[in-house]
C-alpha cells in the first residue's frame, strides 16, 4: 500500500519527505518507512532474538504543483490517484497563507476532480444506453448518480462509507474517497499552541515543524537525539505520529511472530483471517495450513511466556477463518 505525499510548492513537503526517509537521496521519490512498534521491544526482552524486523509502509513524493493560490495541477492529482492514502502538507509557518484555507482548498479540489470523473462516466453511459441498454450496468449507474449527488453537497466521498467502499466504484480511484492525513507545518514556536481541526471520518490532522523534524533526522547518535528532545521539551519525534496515523488510516493492523531466531511485526489489512496472515508470512504456509496458535498481546504482556500461557489456557488454537486482531502473536502449524 502506498501513501502519496503532496502539497503546493513551499509548504515544506520535500523537507518532511526527506525527514521521513532519514535524509534520503534528493533523487529518490519513494521511501519505505519503519512503523513505530513498542511491542517489539517487549518481545526482544523475552526472546533475545538474532534479528528484529518491524513493519514498513511506503511513501511516494509527488513533485511539483501550482502556486499556493493556484491550486494543485491536474498532473499532481493524476499521480496521486493510484495511491491508497493521501498525506497533504499545509503551510502554517510562512505567514503568507492561511493553512485553514489551504486545507479547505485541497478538499474542494479532490471533490471537483471526482465530480469530473463521475460525470464523464455517466455521460458515456447515457450515450451507450441510447445505442443498447444492455451495454450499461444499472447498478454502476445508480452508484455513480449517488456519487454525484453526494459531491454536489461539497462533501468528500470518504464521509459516506457505503460509497467509498463500493466494489463497483474501486476502479475509479476517487480521490475524495481515500483516507487523508493533513500535516500542518508550523513554526517551532507554535507547536504547543497551534489548534488543529477535529479529525473526521478517514481524515486526520497532525501538527509539526518539518524543519525541526529534518534536524532530528540528521542526528544519528541516540543519546544526542534524546538530549535534543530534552532541550526542545518534547518526548518524541512528531514523525512517529505521522507514520502511526498513516498506518491506521490505511486500515492496517499488526500481528507478531516471535522466537529466538527472529522477532517480527507483520502488516495485515483489518478484518483479514488467519489464512491471510499465513500467506503474508509465506504462500506455502497458507497452502499447508493446519492451525494457528494465537496469543493475544494483553495475555502475553501479563504472562511474558508461551509456557505459562499454555498452562493458563489462554494460548488458543484457531482455524483458517479466525479474524486476526491487532497485536496477536501467532505460531502457524502447517504441512506441505
Amino acid at each position: 500500500m502506498k501513501t502519496a505525499l503532496f502539497g503546493p510548492p513551499g509548504t515544506g513537503k520535500t523537507e518532511l519527505f526527506r525527514a521521513l526517509g532519514q535524509n534520503v537521496s534528493a533523487r529518490s521519490d519513494r521511501i519505505m518507512v519503519k512503523v513505530p512498534e513498542p511491542r517489539l521491544e517487549t518481545l526482544v526482552e523475552v526472546f533475545h532474538p538474532r534479528k528484529v524486523t518491524p513493519t514498513e509502509i511506503e511513501y511516494v513524493d509527488i513533485p511539483g504543483g501550482s502556486g499556493k493560490k493556484e491550486g494543485l495541477e491536474q498532473r499532481v492529482l493524476s499521480e496521486v490517484r493510484p495511491c491508497d492514502c493521501l498525506l497533504a502538507v499545509l503551510d502554517g509557518f510562512s505567514g503568507f497563507f492561511d493553512p485553514g484555507e489551504q486545507w479547505r482548498e485541497v478538499e474542494t479540489e479532490l471533490v471537483i476532480s471526482d465530480m469530473a470523473v463521475a460525470e464523464k462516466r455517466l455521460e458515456r453511459m447515457r450515450a451507450d444506453r441510447h445505442k443498447n441498454k444492455d451495454l450499461v450496468d444499472p447498478e454502476e449507474q445508480e452508484l455513480l448518480e449517488r456519487v454525484v449527488a453526494h459531491l454536489e453537497k461539497e462533501e468528500p466521498l470518504r464521509t459516506d462509507p457505503a460509497l467509498s467502499a463500493a466494489h463497483k466504484l474501486r476502479g475509479f480511484r476517487f480521490l475524495s474517497a481515500k483516507p487523508v492525513l493533513y500535516v500542518w507545518n508550523v513554526a517551532e514556536s507554535e507547536l504547543d499552541s497551534f489548534s488543529l481541526p477535529a479529525d473526521g471520518h478517514a481524515q486526520g490532522h497532525v501538527v509539526l515543524s518539518a524543519h525541526l523534524e529534518r534536524e532530528l533526522a540528521e542526528i544519528e547518535d541516540p543519546q544526542e537525539r534524546q538530549a535534543f528532545f530534552r532541550d526542545m521539551g518534547i518526548q518524541t519525534s512528531a514523525l512517529e505520529k505521522v507514520v502511526a496515523s498513516t498506518y491506521r488510516m490505511l486500515g492496517l493492523i499488526t500481528f507478531l511472530t516471535a522466537g529466538e531466531k527472529e522477532v517480527r511485526a507483520w502488516t495485515l489489512p483489518r478484518g483479514d483471517t488467519a489464512a491471510d496472515a499465513a500467506e503474508t508470512v509465506h504462500s506455502d504456509i497458507r497452502r499447508g495450513f493446519i492451525r494457528a496458535e494465537v496469543l493475544s498481546w494483553s495475555d502475553f504482556e501479563r504472562l511474558k511466556s508461551f509456557k505459562r500461557a499454555r498452562e493458563e489456557g489462554v494460548l488458543r488454537l484457531e482455524g483458517k477463518d479466525y479474524v486476526v486482531r491487532d497485536g496477536d502473536i501467532i505460531t502457524f502449524r502447517f504441512n506441505v
